[in-house]
């Protein structure tokens, strides 16, 4: 069969992943993967200087995705099939360019865990993530803000002379625009994916991938990998530690279904051993991803066998699914690190996922070392090492090779970067799309030197030096004063961006200025301050006839400021103006509760959270008072 590419539709049970919250993130970003001192002075040297790279302070200028709900219908999924007589694959180009399934014809294995729903939940850096398949993450440590997103897809030549399924956005937080080519040689029992990270800037860049391939977590489903050493961590910001393996305190840490709590395991795979992790199952069946040197790091992720970890399963699927863990191949040794990529330079490498089956008495032998030299040597046979290389050779040419055919669009940030900084990306060309509303003023600006938005309330905004240097030199204007505020505000600049947007105040543009003014008070210990200018951005944005999602959104930030000041009835009136669907959420029904609490009625609010609130975009590490 010769290899095909098509399109096709997957109907899942799915909750939508909601707007984009069009309230800019302000306050500092969270991490729970951020180490303390005491852990950080124990790494290694070169392990703690990439830890202490350059990582993520904010959001910006990415937008949140928080407004989604657990409320689930048969909805149909643009997907793409890449398929030969050994592999079928189904891509999900509109949702990060996810590979939903991956299917092994001739026995009809299903070597991945594909979520039998899309359930949204708040595990991306950005907020919305779902659980299964194989996601590309690329930005900074965590999932990626283009989880639920869409990517750009095109047929393109392969190097087998065949066809390939090129994936390709610029990812904001760092600016480096990104591709993934799968393709299928014929009568190849594996997917290979090539991947490239370019830096089109004058300046280095702060590099973060991570592959993360979620697989079936059987009670005896065990994953091997090249090394007798992992770094563990916790989830605790005290403790990535080097720990042996295959046993550690007490218990064998590569059978993910022994995990007594969620955790990561980073191997420390040996200088010039061939990378690559399987997990097996108790037949010595399932799957297996390698790859060329320069992706060098391999991870276990395990969600862990107590309640939490069952609980965070079920969250993520419906009742009586199986479990799954995660297998997962990085750029850099651990998560918690980035790596600099030159001006001008790129980062490229070809991965392979696939079947392997070895034997089970040495998979699951007390032999560690047994078991993973008969993965190896399976592997090996499968797959060599060196027709890995030989594949990523004959890539690298066809890696510049212009699409043949669109088959799916992304958003239209990466054409505007291409005009402003007079690009040349070979093989991923950024189209302007259609529909360009939020790129158009910024296209306006860089054209005329007048950022072209109008309206009461301001699209998305642009941080990254270049642009803030633009708004400098705009023509005076309310969107052009907020729009640099918030520029300002990224960079550290914080006395600046309240002048901005004081100016951008007197200037009319209103609610969303007094808001940004207000983000700033809390940032800066005002309370009461900050209760003021929001109850006064809230009633702004009323008759401004500003979106529901703004005022939902600014709603859920203004209410616990003025609770914070002491103004209980000013709180309450602000929940009651929430639109009734949105006031539902369990956001909304715990600040209930703590309105109540703050009224005197103790019972009242222990009636809200006896009856069980359900809090749709609960984020990682999140806790509540």
């Amino acid at each position: 069969m010769a290899t095909t590419i098509r399109r096709a539709v997957l109907t899942l049970p799915a909750a939508s992943p909601g707007p984009e919250n069009p309230l800019p993130r302000l306050g500092t970003r969270g991490d729970v993967h951020r180490l303390d001192r005491a852990a950080m002075a124990a790494l290694p040297p070169a392990m703690a200087r990439r830890t202490r790279y350059a990582p993520l302070r904010s959001l910006l200028p990415v937008r949140r995705r928080d407004d989604y709900t657990r409320t689930r219908v048969p909805t149909d999924l643009d997907a793409i099939v890449i398929e030969n007589d050994r592999l079928r694959a189904t891509v999900l180009p509109g949702l990060g360019g996810r590979v939903h399934s991956l299917v092994h014809k001739p026995t009809g294995r299903p070597l991945l865990y594909s979520n039998p729903v899309l359930q949204p939940a708040g595990f991306a850096l950005n907020g919305a993530w779902f659980s299964g398949g194989i996601e590309w993450n690329i930005g900074a440590t965590g999932h990626g803000t283009l989880s639920v997103a869409p990517l750009h897809a095109a047929r393109v030549p392969a190097p087998d002379g065949g066809e390939m399924l090129r994936l390709w956005e610029w990812e904001r937080l760092r600016d480096l625009p990104f591709q993934v080519d799968l393709w299928l040689p014929d009568g190849s029992d594996f997917l290979y994916a090539g991947v490239r990270v370019r830096n089109p800037h004058h300046r280095a860049a702060p590099v973060y991938w991570w592959s993360n391939t979620a697989v079936p977590e059987t009670p005896r489903t065990r994953v091997l990998a090249p090394a007798d050493a992992a770094w563990h961590f916790g989830y605790d910001r005290a403790s990535l530690r080097r720990v042996p393996v295959p046993h550690w305190d007490g218990a064998d840490r590569t059978y993910p279904a022994d995990g007594s709590r969620h955790a990561d395991y980073f191997y420390d795979l040996p200088d010039g051993e061939r990378r690559w992790i399987a997990a097996l199952d108790e037949h010595g069946q399932g799957l297996v991803q390698t790859s060329t040197d320069a992706l060098t790091g391999r991870k276990l992720f395990l969600w862990g066998a107590d309640e939490n970890g069952r609980r965070w399963q079920e969250w993520l699927t419906e009742p009586g699914t199986g479990g799954y863990a995660e297998i997962q191949a990085g750029l850099a040794p651990t998560q918690l690190e980035h790596v600099p990529l030159e001006a001008g330079g790129e980062f490229a490498w070809l991965e392979a996922y696939g079947p392997l089956t070895a034997d089970p008495a040495a998979v699951h032998g007390a032999d560690w070392a047994a078991a993973r030299a008969e993965a190896a040597a399976r592997l090996e046979a499968a797959l060599p090492r060196a027709a890995v290389d030989a594949a990523y050779a004959a890539w690298r040419p066809y890696a510049d090779h212009q699409p043949k055919e669109t088959l799916a669009t992304g958003s239209g940030w990466g054409a505007l970067e291409v005009e402003r900084g007079r690009l040349e990306l070979p093989g991923t060309p950024f189209p302007v799309p259609a529909e360009d509303d939020e790129q158009r003023p910024w296209r306006t600006l860089l054209r005329t030197g007048a950022l072209g938005e109008e309206g009461p309330e301001p699209g998305p905004s642009l941080v990254s030096p270049a642009w803030r240097e633009l708004l400098e030199h705009a023509e005076p204007g309310p969107h052009a004063s907020y729009h640099l505020g918030v520029a300002q505000w990224h960079a550290g600049d914080r006395a600046q961006a309240v002048r901005s947007w004081e100016r951008a105040l007197r200037q009319g543009i209103g609610w969303p200025a007094r808001r940004a003014l207000a983000a700033a008070d809390i940032e800066r210990g005002h309370p009461e301050r900050a209760a003021e200018r929001y109850a006064r951005a809230v009633a702004e944005a009323r008759e401004a006839g500003a979106s529901r999602v703004a005022r939902t959104a600014l709603a859920l930030e203004a209410i616990p400021a003025l609770l914070a000041a002491g103004r209980t009835e000013d709180a309450a009136a602000v929940l009651t103006a929430v639109h009734p669907t949105a006031r539902a959420r369990g956001r909304f029904r715990l600040l209930e509760a703590r309105i109540l609490e703050a009224r005197g009625d103790a019972a009242g609010a222990r009636a809200i959270r006896d009856a069980g609130v359900v809090v749709e975009d609960l984020g990682e590490g999140e806790t509540f008072p």
